[in-house]
C-alpha cells in the first residue's frame, strides 16, 4: 500500500476505503489527514521545461 500512496494519493484513497474496511467515517477521516500531512510534507517538483 506504501507503493500506491506514493505512487498515486486518489488511487491510494479509493483502495483504502475498500481494503483497510474502515468502521467509521472518524476512521476514514484519520487516514485522509494523515495523507494531507505527509503530502504538506513532501516537496512539490518543479516540472521541466521542455526544450523547443
Amino acid at each position: 500500500m506504501r507503493r500506491l500512496k506514493a505512487l498515486d494519493k486518489v488511487a491510494y484513497v479509493r483502495f483504502a476505503s475498500v481494503y483497510l474496511e474502515f468502521e467509521d467515517v472518524s476512521a476514514f477521516m484519520t487516514e485522509l489527514k494523515d495523507l494531507v500531512r505527509s503530502r504538506d510534507r513532501t516537496p512539490v517538483k518543479k516540472p521541466k521545461k521542455s526544450k523547443k
